[in-house]
């Protein structure tokens, strides 16, 4: 496994991210706690979680998993580098969600509990809220952080001018701010390179692409059209749109001889502003399938042939789209 910084810290993660929103709905706790076992084998110490997932409003389900596997020790929560979230709903009532300073600190209460741990390495705001000001988030953060309750605070969802509104003011009080922004980034969906990217970088944000195949269009979804997620509806429609596109792909892939997820995960590994994407495996062999994306080099003439059969949005803001 490979490491790098998350962002501007010197704290080092996995290139790879154990993504763990099937943890509970879609995976059993004890084939969680395989995978998560395997995960750290392989030396993947990068775990991302929220306390909405498990999708029973209030419950934390997979928290709760990742809690009782913390609390069989082995040093388990030691060798993890743990990221969660807060902005969702929660609870009933008028601040069961969002950022209020109110919401934030029952946000991580519940969360350490419900993780059986006395920190959060990364706490990130899983959507931007338009109705706090600033101030009140980042006194709320840096409480937290005073507290040890705390270490990095990232964003997920972001628009490039909130990640830099945040640090502006974060700045001003004399606080790191943002270390990292979490955004659909994939082969197929590219249009945080107009504005998002180029603002990380400057900013010293670290991305990590969630959904990084797509739901599973990148990863060979013409090849397994009547396996498992791609057998839906939504996910049919996906490929119809995209077929002509996908017939390229997965025929270049076959080409290099590789399978097309790890062509995905590798194009987005290959780019600088790239901390680690997102993995979310329902099985051990999910898990593993992975692996072989960190490894995989793709040449000058490869990355451009994907740009040909996956185009972004033309570069950067403004040039994409103006002179």
């Amino acid at each position: 496994m490979e490491y790098t910084h998350l962002g501007r810290t010197g704290v080092s993660v996995s290139r790879l991210c154990l993504g763990t929103m099937n943890f509970g709905p879609l995976t059993s706790e004890p084939d969680s706690f395989a995978i998560m076992d395997k995960a750290l084998d392989l030396g993947i110490n990068f775990f991302d979680t929220a306390n909405v997932y498990g999708w029973k409003q209030g419950e934390g389900i997979t928290e709760q998993i990742l809690g009782r596997w913390f609390a069989q020790g082995g040093n388990r929560r030691e060798r993890v580098v743990l990221a969660t979230k807060v902005y969702n709903r929660m609870s009933d009532g008028p601040n069961g969600r969002g950022l209020s300073a109110l919401h934030i600190k029952q946000g991580v209460e519940g969360s350490l509990r419900r993780l059986k741990t006395d920190y959060i390495d990364l706490y990130q705001m899983h959507h931007v809220d338009r109705s706090v000001p600033w101030e009140e988030i980042w006194q709320a953060m840096e409480r937290l952080v005073q507290e040890g309750k705390v270490l990095y605070v990232g964003s997920s969802n972001f628009a490039a001018w909130h990640i830099t509104l945040a640090n502006c003011v974060a700045q001003s009080r004399h606080f790191m701010g943002l270390v990292s922004e979490q955004s659909k980034y994939n082969l197929n969906t590219r249009s945080i390179e107009l504005e998002v990217i180029p603002a990380c970088r400057a900013l010293g944000v670290g991305i990590i692409p969630y959904s990084p195949l797509d739901g599973g269009l990148l990863g060979g979804a013409l090849q397994k059209a009547t396996e498992g997620r791609r057998a839906n509806e939504n996910q049919q429609k996906a490929v119809e749109r995209n077929r002509s596109k996908l017939e390229s792909y997965e025929s270049f892939c076959k080409q290099m001889g590789q399978q097309p997820a790890d062509v995905a995960l590798a194009w987005l590994l290959h780019n600088p502003a790239i901390t680690a994407p997102i993995i979310g495996p329902r099985t051990m062999e999910q898990l593993t399938g992975s692996l072989p994306a960190v490894e995989l080099k793709l040449s000058a003439e490869q990355l451009k042939k994907l740009d040909e059969i996956w185009p972004g949005p033309g570069g950067t803001a403004p040039e994409a789209y103006a002179w």
